[in-house]
């Protein structure tokens, strides 16, 4: 409690120091690229036009209203990460559907879809921002979102390649049902990620980002309780809660999961895929002794994921 209670406290100038900083090299780095006429993105060159919407100005608007204390642990970091994540993962290479290209989660069809239960509360939280830059659409804007987020809560700069174009209606929807199920193994997790193009490097990778922060609600996931004692920082603490940290089946009404002998924080039945899988395991290991390897890792699989399909 007490070290939560720091990062906390110590958060609103860390971030400030952050936004900062991460101004002044997204500043160089616009200029160098739009003299050069493309756009750095995942360590690829883009050619570009130019976007109707200064990207700097809509992420300052974003960080400057992330923080809430009446929300979760204080932040909607981890809300608008699910988001971004939820609007990218039903990208198929087989069909060469999905992703978050159109922001067919706007659509009836794709949030009715059990697995994006509470989001409706993100989307909403960014339509002041939206109507604010008008000329942003919302495959970009959900997708700068998470990334923002991110970046506020501890991670390293994530590249953004601007230029999704939203989808006009229903017929753009992939299949429900294309976003994990937490109550499942190792299997399905591949499944999932493999439709997409992820290896177990990748898999490990991302989960354990996205599982560091923060937490499960029983009336959208059906789950309860955060992975982390830190669910609004950015870290490996994840790893290390799931391979040094004693689990058991926690004893309640809803589903399985497991909690460690505090009862404070919890793991789901995929989550602990990452511990009991043997090719999982080797980068559970590697990333829990190396945060600059994971956190290399992760902004790679992040950016790979936010643009399938574009």
């Amino acid at each position: 409690m007490f070290f939560k209670r720091i990062v906390r406290m110590s958060s609103p100038l860390i971030r400030a120091q952050r936004r900062t900083a991460a101004f002044e090299v997204a500043t160089v780095m616009k200029l160098g690229a739009v003299a050069a006429g493309t756009f750095l993105g995942a360590g690829v060159l883009y050619s570009f036009s130019g976007p109707g919407y200064d990207v700097n100005a809509v992420k300052c608007a974003i960080a400057k209203s992330l923080d809430d204390e009446n929300y979760d642990d204080g932040s909607r970091g981890p809300l608008l990460v699910r988001l971004a994540w939820h609007a990218s993962g039903t990208y198929c290479t087989k069909m060469k559907n999905g992703g978050s290209k159109g922001a067919t989660m706007r659509f009836d069809l794709e949030a009715a879809d059990g697995a994006n239960a509470g989001l409706q509360v993100a989307r909403d939280f960014l339509e002041p921002i939206k109507e604010k830059f008008p000329g942003i659409s919302y495959g970009d804007l959900w997708i700068l979102a998470g990334n923002t987020a991110w970046e506020e809560m501890g991670c390293s700069k994530i590249p953004f390649t601007p230029g999704r174009i939203d989808a006009t209606g229903e017929e753009s929807c992939p299949p429900n049902g294309r976003l994990p199920d937490a109550a499942q193994g190792a299997q399905h997790v591949r499944d999932i990620f493999y439709r997409m193009g992820f290896n177990d490097q990748e898999i490990v990778a991302i989960v354990g980002g996205g599982h560091a922060i923060g937490r499960c609600h029983p009336d959208r996931s059906g789950f309860w309780g955060p992975w982390t004692r830190a669910p609004t920082t950015f870290s490996n603490e994840y790893y290390r809660e799931l391979l040094d940290n004693t689990w058991t089946k926690k004893q309640w009404d809803g589903p399985e999961q497991f909690e460690d002998p505090t009862g404070d924080i919890m793991m789901l039945p995929t989550d602990m895929a990452l511990k009991t899988d043997p090719e999982f395991k080797k980068w559970s290991e590697i990333y829990k002794r190396d945060y600059a390897r994971f956190e290399k890792d992760f902004i790679a699989a992040w950016v790979k994921l936010t643009s399938l399909g574009c």
